[in-house]
């Protein structure tokens, strides 16, 4: 393609959001020879939502296919890896301890004539066990502090899968040296005008500069500036369903002798919940609260009583949450990215996640002929369907509860209304182990059967399963016991990778 056929697309905004679209798009279209010219354009004086990041396990293959080295990518982002979410406090106490159970990010697949799940469920094993401990490796591993690689696992692989504990400030700066080496333009501007002529936006301007691109990516975060200067009154928020819309955030060195967990931990606090990530470096804490039931005081006061004397000086960052997405993602010639376009509450690590869908599906969607209604409207669908499925994944956690400790808690039981057809599913949940089919046809991305199934066991949501059944039911647990001291033999501990990955850590 001639130099001059070449579209511009144009980024405003960095980030993760802005460097993952950017970095992903340039290897798709100009890999083999230029059909867009891509420039982002950062701001200086805006600063990165960055209070330290988990990540889903299939992030991997993001990197991976970026071409990124694994080991350099983890040593600038000061991450650690993930092999899951350890939830505690989410119902009432079980015999007089706090209930918790383990998201992790695999199931074993060992039954023959019945499934591992309905085997455990016949077998009354919630009476000896978690669901996690019964039918997965990655349960048994974080006990003993391992991690997921073994000695002679290669870039990007394991014993079992795994996300990562990472810094999203050093991971976009990561991100973009990569991206610039690869050809993607690189300006520092901070734009504040969208021009908008016929329904598309013709340019963007800063205090000094206009911008003029054929299409243009709003990274902005919350504010999508280039977005609603497009269409205002297009945005549907969650509220009714995932009330949590405020934060605060801790950062809190290791003490001496800590050894950082390879999985994240969300605690249920008395509206909403605390995370603990581990990063090499130091923990990244917060609270996920109702900003109408309780003040960022209040809030503040809660996260640094239970974290401990030890986080009483350290400095604490309030941030506003919209929960929610736009109903049109793509108008014009612009796609909201990122926060621009949605944000569901992190309780299941989907922030990246949600940044790679918008990339990958924008890349099949978006080409440098002229684009028609069709496309836009299928890419909205499918991003709207992307959300609403993570909303009703998020939603399942909540309204399991058994807790009536608070309003909150009481009022989260109800919240199963606010997603279609969910009171149904948790109906017939009680009836028959929760499988593919009945999910499919839906926008499942990366949480399917397999992972509401740890949520629905691990809250206690258990069917009554009438079958007749032998010995037999057994044997799937004995090889899971074989299976895990053989990982247990190959993998590491978390901290001795850690070690050998940054030795002066």
């Amino acid at each position: 393609m001639s130099v001059e056929n070449i579209k511009k697309l144009t980024i405003v905004g960095g980030g993760a959001a802005g460097w993952m679209t950017a970095i992903y798009l340039n290897k798709v279209f100009n890999s083999q020879q230029p059909n867009f010219q891509i420039t982002v354009i950062e701001s200086p004086d805006i600063g990165i939502i960055g209070v330290g990041e988990a990540t889903v396990h299939s992030i991997r293959f993001f990197f991976a296919a970026m071409g990124l080295d694994e080991n350099a990518l983890l040593r600038a982002t000061h991450a650690t890896l993930k092999t899951g979410i350890m939830f505690r406090n989410w119902m009432q106490p079980v015999a007089g301890q706090m209930h918790q159970y383990f998201h992790p990010f695999e199931q074993q697949q060992l039954g023959k004539d019945i499934d591992m799940s309905s085997s455990w469920l016949l077998s009354a094993r919630y009476q000896q066990e978690r669901y996690d401990e019964g039918v997965s490796l990655s349960a048994h591993l974080i006990k003993q502090g391992h991690g997921p690689k073994a000695r002679q696992s290669a870039p990007y692989q394991g014993v079992v899968p795994y996300g990562y504990h990472l810094d999203a400030v050093l991971l976009a700066r990561f991100l973009r040296e990569h991206a610039v080496a690869a050809g993607v333009v690189y300006l520092e501007d901070t734009i504040v005008d969208v021009s908008v002529t016929d329904g598309n936006i013709s340019s963007v301007s800063s205090a000094t500069s206009c911008y003029q691109a054929d299409i243009f990516i709003d990274a902005t975060g919350f504010k999508g500036l280039l977005i609603e200067a497009l269409q205002q009154r297009n945005w549907q928020s969650f509220a009714d369903a995932l009330p949590c819309n405020k934060a605060v955030a801790i950062q809190r060195p290791h003490l001496a002798g800590y050894q950082p967990k390879p999985y994240t931990v969300a605690t249920a606090l008395s509206h909403g919940w605390a995370w603990q990530i581990d990063l090499s470096s130091r923990q990244g804490t917060g609270y996920v609260y109702d900003g109408n039931r309780l003040t960022a005081d209040q809030a503040e006061q809660e996260l640094r009583a239970w974290l401990g004397p030890e986080a009483c000086a350290l400095p604490a960052r309030h941030l506003q949450m919209k929960v929610g997405c736009r109903q049109q993602f793509w108008l014009g010639n612009c796609i909201a990215i990122g926060l621009a376009g949605g944000f569901i509450e992190p309780l299941e690590s989907t922030g990246l996640h949600l940044i790679n869908l918008g990339a990958r599906l924008l890349s099949t969607h978006l080409s440098p002929g002229a684009t028609a209604q069709a496309v836009r409207d299928s890419y909205n669908q499918a991003m709207n369907g992307f959300y609403q499925d993570l909303k009703q994944f998020i939603v399942l956690h909540y309204c399991l509860t058994d807790r009536d400790d608070t309003a909150f808690w009481r009022q989260a039981r109800a919240t199963a209304v606010q997603c279609a057809g969910l009171p149904e599913k948790l109906a017939l949940w009680r009836h028959k182990i929760c499988e593919y089919h009945d999910l499919a046809g839906g926008y499942a991305t990366t949480f399917t059967d397999e992972n509401y199934r740890y949520i629905l066991y691990g809250m206690q949501h258990y069917p009554q399963l009438q079958l007749a059944t032998g010995e037999a039911l057994q044997q799937p647990f004995v090889l899971l016991q074989q299976r895990v001291q053989q990982a247990l033999q190959r993998t590491m501990s978390h901290s001795e990778y850690l070690q050998q990955l940054m030795p002066c850590r």
